[in-house]
Parts: structure tokens; sequence; C-alpha cells
């Protein structure tokens, strides 16, 4: 059973890191086409600057860092400091690495609660970007996927931590 939950959670963060690498590359993409066509403006040809980059830019910015989140967790990547870790004995190491998932879980239970009620919000208001005029509550939602996303994986490295903490599995290798 672990291993099945092992690989869904792997999956997961590997699925929504990939997609969250397209978005960066459409974004990269659409703003070089959009320079492009700024620089094109004077030999008016017909070419310009996308309209609304800005606002494209700023909700696939945001829906790729949420997507990169489920990763980073599983892959035990957040920033962290460990000055003391070599000084400690390995069992209060596995019990502290258990209190982070757990910490890391609740702040992405919040953090999904958070951006649903925003999204709710500007949804009932019908918010929309300056230029681009694209529902804001699209983008919390894009998000949304990536933060409950965080918050599956985030489950699972407590059970992982757990597990490593009982002695049924090793630290740096999902067993």
């Amino acid at each position: 059973m672990y291993r099945h939950l092992n690989r869904i959670a792997e999956r997961i963060a590997i699925l929504l890191a990939l997609a969250s690498g397209f978005v960066l590359l459409g974004i990269v993409v659409l703003t070089c086409v959009s320079i492009i066509g700024r620089a094109l403006v004077p030999l008016n040809i017909g070419l310009g600057p996308i309209r609304g980059i800005y606002d494209i830019t700023e909700i696939g910015m945001a829906a790729a860092v949420f997507g990169f989140l489920p990763l980073t967790q599983y892959r035990e990547a957040h920033a962290r400091v460990d000055l003391f870790q070599t000084a400690l004995p390995n069992a209060v190491n596995l019990g502290l690495d258990l209190l982070f998932n757990v910490a890391m879980f609740v702040a992405a239970l919040v953090g999904s609660y958070r951006l649903y009620l925003g999204m709710l919000d500007k949804k009932s208001y019908g918010e929309t970007t300056l230029i681009a005029q694209i529902p804001v509550w699209q983008g919390y939602a894009l998000s949304l996927v990536g933060c409950v996303a965080f918050v599956v994986v985030a489950a699972f490295c407590i059970l992982r931590s757990a597990r490593r903490l009982l002695g049924r599995g090793t630290v740096g290798e999902p067993t």
C-alpha cells in the first residue's frame, strides 16, 4: 500500500512540475513574441505587442509557482537551516523531519483554504485583469490546483517521515 501511495504522490508532483515548466516556457515564448512585435511597430507591418502580456505573465507565474511546490515537498527540497543536525541523534533528526512535514502540511492546508476563499471572492465580484480583462478568479483556480496537490503530497510526506521514525524507511530514498 505504501509503495502505491508513494508512486501516486511522486506522479502528481512530477506531472504538476512538468506542466508548470511548460507554462513557464509558454510565458517565455509569448514574451519574446510580444517584444518582437513591439520592436516591429515602427515598421508598420501589422505586428505589435501582445495585448495583456503582463496579465498573462502574472497568472502563469502564480500557477507555475504553486505547481512546483508538490515536487519540492516530495523531494524534501525546501530551504532549511540544519546548523545542529549533525550534532543531534538520528532519532531527534527524524522526529524534527516529521514535525517539519506536519508544519508544511498545515501551511499547505491553510494556503489552499485561503486561495479557495480568495477565488470565491474574486469570482463573486467579477474582478478582471486591467488590460486583458481575464477574470482574476481563473488565476486563483489554476494556483489552487497546485496548492491542493501540495496538500496531498505533504500528507504523504508525513506518512513517509513517520515510517522513517519507526524504522520502516530510509532517509533519502522512499520505500
